[in-house]
């Protein structure tokens, strides 16, 4: 397929601007993360040290220079771009390893975390959505569940869920990391307020699509009500849902503080509680870039599945 000039300066114009926002979004989080470690309480050389009793005056001032933490400020947010633009994210100060390393170790449980929680809380809301919407009694029950669910938190739900299934009945393994077991529990307490918030946003959209005139020439045709509701009225309402994920990408990492505490789990939320407690600023910046990439590639993905999902967009956009 052979593109015009025309609308190849529309995709590169468009490409050029998804990139320009990427690298402020990259820059903003990399600012905030200085900003804030240096107003929060505490001395990241104690950290350096390991939490060494009574150091010397000498020993502090030879790990303040070592690490330029005796520069002025300015100078030290100057090295902090430098390291990251160069890539070089140095080594944790509580963990005494390279940030890299960290980040290899404990991203892959909280990805998998991530997009189990998205693909039930999905799965909860195009189910729930789509077998309730404009159903006597039907309507009305699930979308108070959906509103009781979306108001819950999700540590009180880990804790409810361990008690139960862990304890109580003994099903499923109360803590760890390894193996797809272990993924469950923690996995719905995540799962389980999003599906509720996606199925409110996606129930206004699928109940105005049921009354558009295409909808009722499908019925026309002899299509079944479950037919029409998943092929045709269902592509419409996944475009809020769609948009909400990529702000949900966001909120599945903070929510995950909690759940991994909870469930014993590895994971960059649990490491990013403790590197913020222990002020170490490499690993904090290091977890807090990896999870603004993840988030930009998030909204390349959300416009891509906009397209797909809506050749329509493409073509208002164009």
């Amino acid at each position: 397929m052979i593109l015009l000039p025309h609308t190849q300066s529309i995709l590169l114009k468009k490409l050029m601007i998804r990139v320009g926002g990427a690298c402020l979004v990259l820059f903003a989080a990399t600012t905030l993360t200085f900003v804030t470690l240096h107003l929060a309480p505490g001395d990241p050389v104690t950290a350096i040290l390991g939490g060494s009793a009574n150091p010397t005056p000498e020993t502090i001032q030879e790990i303040r220079a070592e690490y330029g933490l005796d520069q002025p400020l300015m100078v030290q947010y100057a090295l902090h771009l430098w390291h990251v633009l160069s890539g070089h994210l140095g080594s944790s100060f509580s963990q005494h390893m390279p940030v890299k390393d960290v980040l290899w170790q404990q991203a892959p449980p909280t990805l998998k975390l991530m997009l189990s929680s998205l693909a039930l809380a999905w799965g909860f809301a195009v189910l729930s959505v789509t077998l309730s919407a404009r159903k006597p009694v039907f309507d009305s029950v699930f979308s108070s569940l959906e509103t009781f669910f979306a108001g819950l938190p999700q540590f009180w739900i880990g804790i409810i869920l361990l008690w139960l299934f862990a304890y109580q009945l003994g099903l499923l393994p109360p803590a760890g990391t390894h193996g797809f077991s272990s993924l469950i529990l923690p996995s719905l307490s995540l799962a389980i307020p999003l599906g509720g918030f996606l199925a409110q946003v996606m129930r206004e959209t699928f109940k105005t699509t049921l009354d558009q005139p295409f909808v009722l020439t499908a019925r026309a045709r002899g299509l079944s009500d479950n037919a029409v509701r998943f092929r045709h009225v269902l592509r419409h309402a996944l475009l809020p849902g769609v948009s909400l994920s990529t702000w949900a990408i966001g909120a599945l990492v903070g929510n995950a503080v909690a759940v991994e505490f909870i469930f014993s789990r590895q994971g960059l939320g649990r490491q990013l509680f403790l590197a913020v407690s222990m002020h170490d600023m490499p690993l904090v910046t290091g977890i807090i870039l990896f999870i603004s990439v993840i988030y930009v590639l998030a909204s390349f993905l959300a416009d891509t599945l906009y397209v797909i999902i809506d050749p329509r967009i493409q073509e208002a956009r164009a």
